[in-house]
């Protein structure tokens, strides 16, 4: 297996970026006294605070105190006791929660997308169809491939949004997710089409905005779990983690927080807000007040309750793949699937697709073996005259790349639109000639396919 490093992301752009949680007010404490300043009365000492019914399962409360330092950038917990905190949504949950959903962009997040450190002059070539703009409008993303490709002949550029069909220079596309009932597991497949094509796509966009929902309301399963709670979920992930019920304390009360300003603002917050790193970009906020330590065991302890609650997610509410092809093939859709590393039985099902994605930033350990199991299966009769297509995607993540650097996922963020190094790599050059497909005939193909 070879491994393809990604390019560095543009980081630097951000190094002082008005978000960053350098800016977010912090807590002091007098070490003689152990006071806040700005206390309330409805706060809450986790020594001798009676036990909520919102909470009523919970035995016992946080408690840590932070100690000066000099430069209040190096705050730390040091202990479990006299820590204060309120119940309340505070002046500083509000600012962090709306910092968290905003979609606003500041001047140097803008330039972070519409000017990319790094260019590509040689690539003459450029294939780009599994790449998610997010809440990054469409004409910031054009001005980077722009500056990215000044030199390109050839293009074949669709965006993929989940579940929520966007355009980009007379071609739309989506990612859509999906379930494969016969070996009962979530896929995502990719649908590429003409502009035209989609003006009548009345029922798959009824289908996508089910979907949409569908998924956003993991967002609120996920909270109830926390905040309910949910007992077995809580002590399954508690047991992977070894969290206790301090930590579990401190993430139940943060979560109502944000459960409740979910509530409060539902109708202003941007729909592609409404996702599950909510909890995770809250939490990361809270680091100058807590500290990595204790935020780092928090988002363990949440990431182990989110994946028990994808665990028990039904699948049935999504529509079936076979039915999600059908719709995407009645408006002469073009239909990919993606990162197969993630479902291995897709390959099996036979389903009736143009091509498949045989690398991606987080697939690229079968990259070799994929090339030779569709040459393999373009050899088979019934994809004689429509072979397979050898696709490569860079799923790029463009909110990612304005987040700041403190924040960041930054693999996710390296990743750039239109760049996979396996199509310029040697050996993987050899298995695609003995293929017959290069990057530029793939171009050409697939938009003949999209009618």
């Amino acid at each position: 297996m070879k491994v393809f490093p990604l390019h560095t992301s543009d980081n630097n752009c951000l190094s002082d970026f008005s978000g960053s949680s350098d800016n977010i007010k912090k807590v002091s404490v007098n070490s003689d006294t152990h006071d806040y300043p700005g206390r309330s009365d409805d706060s809450e000492i986790f020594d001798n605070a009676e036990t909520s019914d919102h909470f009523e399962h919970t035995k016992t409360f946080l408690s840590k105190k932070i100690l000066n330092t000099n430069n209040a950038k190096n705050e730390i917990l040091q202990d479990y006791k006299n820590c204060t905190i309120s119940k309340e949504v505070t002046e500083e949950d509000y600012n962090i929660f709306f910092s968290v959903v905003s979609t606003d962009l500041t001047s140097k997040q803008i330039c972070c997308i519409t000017e990319p450190t790094q260019t590509f002059p040689r690539q003459k070539a450029v294939l780009a169809v599994h790449w998610h703009p997010e809440f990054i409008p469409i004409e910031m993303i054009d001005k980077r491939i722009e500056q990215m490709f000044p030199n390109r002949e050839k293009e074949l550029i669709i965006p993929t949004q989940h579940n929520e069909i966007m355009s980009y220079k007379g071609f739309s596309g989506v990612e859509v997710d999906c379930w494969s009932r016969g070996f009962n597991q979530k896929i995502q497949l990719l649908l590429h089409f003409k502009n035209e094509s989609t003006k009548n796509a009345h029922m798959l966009k009824d289908m996508l905005a089910h979907t949409f929902k569908y998924r956003s309301s993991q967002l609120f399963e996920f909270i109830d779990t926390i905040t309910k709670p949910h007992e077995e979920r809580i002590e399954a992930a508690a047991k992977q983690t070894g969290a206790n019920s301090d930590l579990i304390r401190f993430v139940q009360i943060h979560v109502a927080k944000i459960e409740q300003l979910i509530d409060q603002n539902l109708s202003s917050i941007p729909a592609q807000s409404i996702k599950n790193k909510v909890l995770r970009n809250f939490f990361d906020f809270l680091r100058p007040r807590y500290g990595d330590q204790l935020i780092d065991r928090a988002q363990t302890f949440l990431t182990a309750v989110k994946q028990q609650v994808k665990a028990d997610f039904s699948l049935e509410y999504f529509f079936r793949t076979s039915e999600v092809i059908e719709e995407a093939r009645s408006l002469n859709a073009g239909i990919i699937i993606p990162h197969p590393e993630q479902f291995w039985p897709v390959l099996l099902a036979d389903y009736d697709v143009d091509g498949v994605e045989v690398w991606n930033p987080q697939s690229q350990r079968y990259t070799d073996f994929l090339i030779s199991v569709i040459r393999d299966l373009n050899k088979k009769q019934h994809h004689s005259d429509r072979p397979l297509l050898i696709f490569m995607g860079d799923d790029t993540h463009f909110g990612e790349k304005v987040i700041h650097p403190d924040r960041q996922n930054l693999m996710k963020a390296a990743r750039e639109i239109g760049i996979q190094p396996p199509w310029d790599d040697l050996n993987i050059a050899k298995a695609l000639v003995m293929s017959g497909i290069n990057r530029e005939k793939v171009i050409d193909e697939y938009k003949n396919r999209i009618k």
